[in-house]
C-alpha cells in the first residue's frame, strides 16, 4: 500500500532593508539541501500511477472535498464556474512528488504592493512552472477599488491572489486526463448528494434559501418547473448558487436578477445562520471551464478564500 505524506510550510521570512541575516542564511541553505533531498528521493521512489488514480478516486467520491471543488462568480453578466484551489491541492497530493507553494518575494509599502510567487514543480520529471506577478495593495468594493493598508488586510490579499496562481501553476502540470476524471467524479458525488433522498436534498436546499431571503417562487422559476420535478442536476446547480452566495462570490441580485432583493431579504440572510445540511454542488462543474492565467493575471477570478502563503510537497511510494 503507497504511503502518502503532505507538507505545508511557510517560506522564510525576507531580509529587511537588504541585509541577510545568519539565521536567513542557514535557513536558505537548508531549503537548498530539503530540495536535493526530494528531488533524490522522487527519482529513487518514483509514484505509482495506479495508486494515484485510485487515491484520487477515493478522494473525489468524498463529499467534503466535492463540495469545496469548484467556484463560481460573475462576469460579463454570466456565471462562470470551474475547478477549485482546494481541488488543485487535494489532486497534487494523490499525484504525489509534486512541490507547490506561495512565496511573498517584496513587500512596497510607498507604492501599495506586493512581489509574489506561485510555483508548481513535479520533481520525478522536472515538470515545472511558475508565475511571478505584481500584488495591489488594494480591494474590490463598490464604487471602485480601496487602499489596504492594515498587516492582516495586505496578507490575506497577497494570499487570494496567490492561490488563484497556484490553482493554475498545479494544474498546469498534472495531466489532463486526470484532472478532467476527477472534475467529473466530483461532479457526480455532488449530484448523488451523499446518499442523502433527493427529496431531503430537496427540502434542504429551499430551506437554506428561504433563510437567506430567497423564497420558493423564485428558486423554481430559476429552475425552470417546479420543485416536485426537480433533478439531482437542478438540485446541485442551486447548492454550487447557495455555496457562492455564502462566500461573496455572487450576489442575491445576480442570480435572481427577475426579482429584485428588498432591503429586509438582505437583513435577514444576514442575520439568519445557513442551515449545515444544504448540499453544495454545480451546474455542469465537469464541463466548467476555471479562469485561466490570462483571467488571472488582470486579478479577476473567483476564489475567495485565503491560502497560508508558503509551500506544500504531496508524495507517494
Amino acid at each position: 500500500m503507497a504511503k502518502t505524506q503532505a507538507v505545508e510550510h511557510s517560506a522564510p521570512p525576507l531580509p529587511m532593508g537588504g541585509v541577510m541575516s545568519q539565521a536567513t542564511t542557514i535557513e536558505a541553505s537548508r531549503a537548498v539541501a530539503e530540495v536535493a533531498g526530494a528531488i533524490r528521493v522522487a527519482q529513487e521512489v518514483p509514484r505509482n500511477m495506479q495508486v494515484a488514480t485510485t487515491m484520487m478516486r477515493e478522494a473525489t467520491s468524498q463529499m467534503g472535498l466535492a463540495e469545496r471543488a469548484f467556484y463560481k462568480y460573475p462576469r460579463g453578466g454570466q456565471s462562470v464556474t470551474g475547478a477549485s484551489i482546494h481541488l488543485a491541492r487535494e489532486l497534487a497530493r494523490c499525484f504525489g512528488n509534486v512541490d507547490y507553494g506561495i512565496v511573498e518575494l517584496s513587500r512596497d509599502e510607498e507604492r501599495g504592493r506586493s512581489e509574489v510567487k506561485a510555483w508548481a514543480w513535479d520533481m520525478q520529471t522536472n515538470a515545472r512552472t511558475s508565475n511571478t506577478f505584481i500584488a495591489p495593495h488594494m480591494r474590490d468594493v463598490r464604487g471602485g477599488a480601496q487602499k489596504i493598508t492594515d498587516l492582516r488586510d495586505v496578507y490575506e490579499n497577497n494570499a487570494n491572489l496567490g492561490a488563484r496562481r497556484l490553482r493554475e501553476m498545479i494544474f498546469a502540470i498534472l495531466p489532463s486526463w486526470f484532472v478532467e476524471e476527477a472534475k467529473e467524479r466530483c461532479a457526480a458525488t455532488l449530484a448523488h448528494g451523499g446518499g442523502v433522498p433527493l427529496a431531503k436534498r430537496i427540502a434542504d436546499a429551499i430551506a437554506g434559501f428561504n433563510a437567506i431571503g430567497v423564497t420558493v417562487d423564485r428558486l423554481e422559476k430559476k429552475v425552470g418547473r417546479p420543485n416536485a420535478q426537480w433533478t439531482d442536476f437542478d438540485v446541485a446547480n442551486l447548492g454550487v448558487t447557495y455555496k457562492s452566495i455564502q462566500r461573496g462570490e455572487v450576489t442575491i441580485a445576480a442570480e435572481f436578477p427577475d426579482q429584485p432583493v428588498t432591503a429586509d431579504e438582505v437583513l435577514q440572510g444576514a442575520a439568519t445562520p445557513p442551515p449545515p445540511a444544504v448540499e453544495p454542488p454545480t451546474t455542469s462543474p465537469a464541463t466548467g471551464t476555471a479562469a485561466g492565467p490570462a483571467a488571472d493575471a488582470a486579478g479577476d477570478d473567483g476564489w475567495p478564500e485565503v491560502a497560508k502563503p508558503g509551500s506544500g510537497r504531496a508524495r507517494n511510494a
